[in-house]
């Protein structure tokens, strides 16, 4: 079978499963793993498909407005923040971006923490306004409305006198050699700004999101400094940032 008839098939796969698996197409195709591996990774890297560990699912697994990613895979981002709020500590100053795990962290930070929180989310803004002890510091800017959190000039101009303590970088997609990388060119220069705003990165990510890539590049993984994942911390997966010396929890 030609490369094409077998892009053409994985991709018939998906659009009535929304999830493949590599030795499955292995099997159906007749062909090696290393072979479907391949033809994932050249899907991917065109933007139809998104690889995940084991395989492949569909665009619409990984959804881009905020209403539809609140209950995409709303368990697995719960366990990441369970896992993710002891890394701050009293009175430190911390960076939250967008995204839905940033949210449950919000939710689940302990009642007796002290700290100084900025953030261009308006969920989590919300969250932590109901805070006692935190002081919650929101960046304001032009809203993007499909991930709700400001981008721009302003929100990147006021970035720029800060140095967190930590950031919790809403993660995407995230590749062992591209690093962290987004959808969207404006929250891709706020994520930037953010990360030359900390010292310390945290990616919390699910499963699904690890080998996947996006048209802008955020940081390479290197300037990871922590990765929450809902994987086991010696998984083969994680191998890569594992030897990076990236802290993986």
């Amino acid at each position: 079978m030609l490369k094409d008839e077998r892009h053409s098939f994985i991709l018939d796969q998906l659009r009535t499963k929304n999830k493949v698996l590599t030795f499955e197409l292995s099997q159906s195709l007749e062909v090696s793993e290393d072979t479907i591996r391949r033809d994932l990774k050249e899907l991917a890297e065109m933007g139809r498909i998104k690889k995940v560990h084991g395989g492949a699912v569909s665009h619409s697994l990984n959804p881009y407005h905020y209403k539809d990613r609140e209950i995409y895979a709303h368990n697995e981002k719960i366990e990441l923040a369970e896992k993710a709020r002891g890394l701050i500590r009293n009175h430190q100053v911390v960076i939250m971006d967008g995204g839905t795990t940033n949210v449950e962290l919000a939710k689940r930070l302990p009642m007796d923490l002290k700290a100084t929180i900025f953030t261009n989310s308006l969920p989590v803004a919300v969250q932590l306004a109901g805070h006692p002890l935190i002081e919650t510091i929101f960046l304001g800017g032009k809203v993007l409305k499909n991930a709700q959190v400001t981008i721009g000039s302003e929100v990147i101009d006021v970035l720029g006198g800060i140095k967190a303590d930590i950031c919790f970088l809403g993660t995407r997609s995230l590749q062992d050699k591209l690093g962290i990388t987004e959808i969207d060119w404006e929250e891709t220069k706020v994520k930037r700004a953010i990360l030359a705003a900390s010292n310390e990165v945290v990616s919390m990510v699910i499963q699904e999101k690890i080998g996947t890539v996006q048209p802008y590049i955020i940081c390479e993984p290197q300037r990871i400094t922590t990765l929450v994942t809902t994987l086991e911390k010696r998984d083969p997966f994680l191998s890569p940032f594992f030897e990076m010396g990236i802290e993986i929890l």
